[in-house]
């Protein structure tokens, strides 16, 4: 789903003579490659005009918008559209589709499932500063019938006309974006650290050929990593053993060094240090959702509320983890009582944050004794530290990158940045190890 992330760009540079592999294949694959967050010098988002804490301020504003990307979602099983944000994704992904190879460059998304980029020919299309894809230079590209099982994997998001049989997909968005074109096949084709690029021959995509809203004219659709049965990561499948995992480099590193996604064998998180918590199904399976027992400050212990939602389900599965998200996000109560606790173990004068965004800050300029911080999941307790848990949004004010939100709860990127952070989606888990990511 559209969240893997955050506004990042995944480097995969497109070489020759790569190794060729089908995607329903039994070939087992293990490949790594570097993800460029959207504010990096290597992006093209990047505004060299901005300070870093300007880049964070802005990475928090789009955090709070990201909500309404899984908002709603789990409301309705019925729902004929999927409700989630357009340009909320915090990191890019290039890629390339068709034969030969046509880079494109997407928000690569855990909160989206469907891989689609804007096609030619654009009846209405947003405006995009890369060339389009054109299906017809495509010599592996082929529309997909009505009856294939391409087409019904989408559900409620596919259509089909009866004058030629084929399968079309419409998409929209929260905030009134949408997406509507060709569900079709084609050859992917992802580059690796290791400079052996993999073809990934029929994997659906959306061939977008009327796309509206507020999407970036930066990039040019969204490459899905959720788990629904069209993601990517879903029709990777038994190449890769369901398996993912990825590195953040945290945003205040001024290395320049890229952060790591990994797939298949290289996706392994094991040895010291590593905890494992379930990975929860539920009717939206798209959302990767962790069960949190509760949070630790210092020998203070908050337990997380349980609530039955509207499918009557109590506390599993109560949190979303998402790379596209920049905070983490709790209901307004449980956050009030978790910021008392971080706020009375610190000593130090409160300041406003003039934007109202974060409501516990502290000068820049202070002395701060972060307290502990372990998030205790299901089985895995996660220790904290104090990057993960304030972030400088101003040149004279430190925040506490969490917030209070009732719509849903999110673990956001700032907490998992410098963790090895490993989905299994066969075995059903999400694994965390503490890890210097500039040096992986």
């Amino acid at each position: 789903m559209a969240s893997i992330f955050f506004s990042v760009l995944l480097a995969l540079s497109v070489l020759s003579s790569p190794f060729l592999l089908n995607a329903n294949a039994h070939t087992k694959l293990g490949f790594s490659a570097d993800l460029i967050h959207r504010d990096s010098p290597k992006s093209p988002f990047y505004n060299p005009t901005e300070t870093s804490a300007q880049r964070l301020r802005n990475a928090v504003h789009r955090s709070v918008n990201r909500v309404v990307h899984f908002n709603g979602k789990d409301a309705s099983v019925n729902s004929p559209q999927t409700e989630i944000t357009s340009d909320g994704g915090e990191y890019l992904m290039n890629v390339s589709l068709g034969t030969p190879p046509f880079p494109i460059m997407a928000i690569a998304d855990t909160g989206s499932d469907l891989l689609w980029t804007q096609c030619k020919p654009c009846d209405d299309c947003y405006t995009q500063d890369d060339p389009l894809f054109d299906p017809k230079a495509s010599s592996t590209y082929k529309d997909v019938s009505c009856s294939s099982s391409q087409c019904t994997s989408l559900e409620s998001q596919a259509t089909c006309s009866t004058e030629d049989n084929t399968c079309s997909y419409t998409l929209s968005y929260g905030d009134k974006s949408y997406t509507k074109g060709n569900v079709a096949a084609d050859t992917v084709t992802l580059g690796s650290t290791d400079n052996r690029p993999v073809q990934l021959k029929n994997i659906v995509i959306g061939c977008g050929h009327n796309n509206a809203g507020t999407f970036s004219k930066k990039g040019s659709g969204i490459i899905g990593l959720g788990g629904g049965s069209v993601s990517l990561i879903s029709q990777l499948g038994d190449s890769i053993d369901g398996k993912f995992s990825y590195c953040l480099v945290p945003l205040s590193s001024e290395n320049d060094k890229t952060s790591k996604i990994n797939f298949g064998t290289n996706a392994v998180v094991s040895g010291n240090g590593s905890v494992s918590t379930p990975l929860i199904t539920k009717s939206q399976a798209t959302f990767y959702y962790l069960t949190l027992e509760s949070v630790s400050v210092g020998s203070k212990n908050i337990k997380y509320p349980s609530v039955s939602d509207s499918y009557g389900s109590s506390s599993k599965g109560n949190i979303i983890i998402d790379s596209g998200t920049t905070l983490t996000m709790f209901s307004t109560d449980f956050y009030s009582e978790l910021e008392d606790a971080v706020a009375s173990s610190i000593d130090a004068e409160r300041t406003n944050d003039p934007q109202n965004v974060l409501s516990l800050c502290y000068s820049a300029t202070a002395k701060l004794n972060v307290p502990v911080i372990t998030m205790h999941f299901d089985g895995a307790d996660v220790k904290l530290d104090s990057s993960n848990a304030f972030i400088q949004i101003s040149e004279d004010l430190v925040c506490f990158a969490f917030r209070g939100d009732d719509q849903l709860a999110i673990y956001g990127n700032i907490a998992q940045m410098n963790f090895l952070v490993g989905y299994d989606t066969v075995s059903k888990t999400v694994s965390f190890k503490p890890a210097d990511c500039a040096k992986m």
